[in-house]
């Protein structure tokens, strides 16, 4: 499903003891045998990170893992409950038991085979001129299908009270556009790889190898010439180069080879006037690549994107295929999930607010926000000391900084209303079908906000999601259920231990609207300069000393942090530590306070934050974040923060010297 263009996230009982199970904080996590001044992550996490190795179903396993197979075990005994076909279930019960139970029926699926893709595969064989590309483009988009490019709607920038129109670069296999364009060994392997993989998916749809290995390559040909247009993942970080906001007709104009008018109608979007383009110089290749491509190319390029955009429900052979390239080879998993594993997560994202209701009321409840929300005042007040005492800020712009904090909303647990469903037909033997029409009643969702004012209340993430995230555009953090309960936070815990943990997200997501892209906006959401030229020139310099300072660390033998794609959540990783640690001096007192474990609060603070970011990660996996993901790998988000901070090195008597405190300290907040 098509997203906001910037959205920013996280990522993920005894009295001062484990919460049940292991999951919580712990001084047993601890490596004693470091020296926390020379490698803070590994005295943290080092003995957790020894008894938890990696799942052979799994890529890494972490904190934010763990939590969220407790959360997804949860959401199987709802639905497992819910698929039992009871004439008293109610309408929501029905679609999330009848989705699930369609998913698991495995009989049913290998026997339907690829039956459920037949009306989409014919359409894109009987295609007959390059007109009728854009009808079929429009029907896959609603399918759920990423083929060419996106569309969607989204908050206009530089008026955030409207939605309008929005079109997107997209219609690759492979993660990222540098994997198709790079040129070294690895990469060139890997995309020969990418090729056998689509030969293999379209031998299993009835091609024979010799045709499908020249497909593959035609596939190969199309993708490319698709990331050559696009723009690359730290560019797509400045909000100023992924809004165009201009008239349909010049959209038309960048590419009249693609039918605009006839995707506009089979899509159903609304009229409209004007569009964002996010890439124009994505828009133009795709009209070269239309007009440089054959009309048979281009059916091989839609077919493949069929069988792949539905393979994850398709028979066996076509899953099993999936998981071997987009699994073991990308991110080296071992072995392929459960299947009850994979139905409960596509549950979530189909139906995500009518599973997530059912969560909240088996996990969640009115206490639960109203905890979240004491912290969050509390963090709000600590950020607002720090904006006001910074001394590298005017007053002009520190009075504008704290206009935009005291605007913030804050969005805590799930939603106020609740997504109403009950258009969206469910049938207990169509996986590909349900898919599908899901996908069409959220595609169908976000056209019909062209033109009309911006629902606030609306949530992005469903409320099982361990994670949390702050919109720029709507100037708001939210924290959905899935997230608030142990290691981050825990009742049991002391207060410390919780600033570390959820305090530390709080002020993460609240440093959000303050780093190198959520400065742009204001605090009505407005993508504005609301800074003095002095004070930008001043962020400028910070900021560049955090992307200098991570794209040191090296992750795997040649595979470093990229400072600027993370550059984002490494500012908010520092300031959200920082601002966590005021508000616990502010809750506590500042005077000696008594130590538990015998850690003082600062200690069990900076823990508590270490250790939600505990994890083993597969090498392939490092590789793979390092090149797409905003955000560092656990140990050097850990590291790169308490490196910079005279409070870690006070609380734990590091002398100058040691690894874990750095000579050349960045500080942006």
């Amino acid at each position: 499903m098509y997203k906001s263009l910037l959205v920013f996230s996280l990522a993920a009982c005894g009295l001062w003891g484990q919460a049940p199970g292991g999951y919580g904080f712990s001084v047993k996590n601890i490596d004693t045998t470091v020296n926390p001044c020379t490698d803070f992550y590994q005295y943290a996490c080092g003995s957790w990170m020894k008894n938890n190795p990696i799942p052979a179903d799994q890529s890494r396993w972490g904190r934010f893992d763990q939590l969220q197979e407790r959360n997804r075990a949860v959401l199987r005994e709802i639905l497992e409950a819910a698929s039992k076909p009871d004439a008293g279930r109610d309408a929501a019960t029905r679609l999330i038991g009848d989705y699930y139970a369609a998913c698991m029926d495995e009989k049913g699926v290998e026997a339907a085979g690829l039956k459920p893709l037949a009306e989409e595969l014919r359409r894109i064989r009987d295609l007959r001129n390059k007109e009728q590309i854009a009808a079929v483009v429009a029907g896959l988009h609603r399918a759920g299908v990423e083929t060419m490019f996106q569309f969607s709607s989204g908050q206009d920038f530089k008026d955030s009270t409207q939605v309008i129109a929005q079109v997107d670069q997209g219609g690759l296999g492979l993660p990222d556009r540098d994997y198709y364009l790079k040129q070294d060994a690895p990469s060139v392997e890997l995309r020969q790889k990418y090729v056998a993989h689509v030969a293999r998916i379209l031998v299993l749809a009835g091609e024979t190898a010799a045709a499908a290995k020249a497909e593959a390559e035609t596939v190969m040909k199309i993708e490319t010439a698709l990331a050559e247009g696009s723009l690359d993942l730290v560019s797509r970080r400045d909000p100023e180069k992924v809004y165009h906001r201009m008239a349909t007709s010049d959209m038309v104009a960048l590419s009249p080879k693609f039918a605009w008018r006839e995707y506009l109608v089979a899509s159903g979007a609304p009229g409209f006037t004007s569009v964002n383009v996010a890439s124009p110089e994505f828009v133009k290749v795709l009209d070269g690549a239309i007009g440089r491509f054959s009309l048979a190319e281009w059916k091989t390029y839609l077919t493949w994107d069929a069988v792949h955009g539905a393979a994850r429900l398709l028979p066996a052979a076509f899953v099993k295929e999936n998981f071997d390239f987009y699994g073991k080879t990308l991110t080296g998993a071992a072995e392929m999930r459960p299947r009850w594993k994979r139905c409960a997560d596509f549950t979530d994202a189909e139906l995500g607010e009518a599973l997530g209701k059912r969560f909240v009321e088996q996990t969640f409840g009115a206490e639960g926000k109203a905890r979240t929300l004491k912290m969050v005042v509390a963090l709000e007040k600590a950020l607002g000391q720090d904006l006001d005492q910074l001394p590298w800020m005017t007053a002009e712009t520190r009075k504008q900084a704290l206009v935009k904090l005291q605007a913030i909303a804050n969005k805590i647990g799930y939603p106020d209303q609740w997504r109403d469903y009950s258009s969206v037909e469910i049938r207990r033997d169509d996986p590909v079908g349900n898919t599908a029409r899901s996908e069409a009643f959220e595609f169908q969702r976000q056209l019909d906000k062209i033109g009309k004012p911006v629902d606030r209340l609306e949530w992005e993430m469903t409320p099982p999601t361990v994670n949390a995230y702050y919109d720029p555009s709507m100037n708001n953090i939210n924290f959905p259920a899935g997230i608030l309960q142990p290691p981050f936070y825990d009742n049991a815990m002391d207060d410390a231990v919780n600033f570390g943990g959820i305090g530390m997200v709080i002020g993460h997501e609240l440093t959000h609207g303050f780093d190198d892209q959520g400065r742009q906006f204001d605090a009505q959401g407005n993508l504005r300069d609301w800074w003095t030229p002095e004070d930008a020139k001043e962020f400028g310099a910070r900021a560049a000393c955090i992307s200098k300072e991570y794209s040191q660390f090296e992750v795997a033998p040649g595979a470093k942090v990229n400072g600027d794609l993370t550059l984002g959540e490494n500012t908010a990783d520092n300031g959200g530590v920082r601002v966590a640690l005021m508000a616990l001096a502010d809750t506590i007192g500042r005077g000696e306070a008594p130590k538990i474990d015998d850690f003082t609060p600062e200690q069990r603070l900076f823990l508590s934050f270490a250790q939600v970011w505990c994890g083993n990660e597969r090498e392939e996996a490092l590789r793979l974040q390092v090149k797409t993901n905003p955000h560092a790998p656990g140990k050097q988000r850990v590291n790169g923060v308490v490196q910079n901070m005279p409070e870690f090195q006070k609380a734990f008597s590091c002398q100058a010297g040691q690894p874990m405190v750095s000579a050349n300290a960045c500080r942006v907040w």
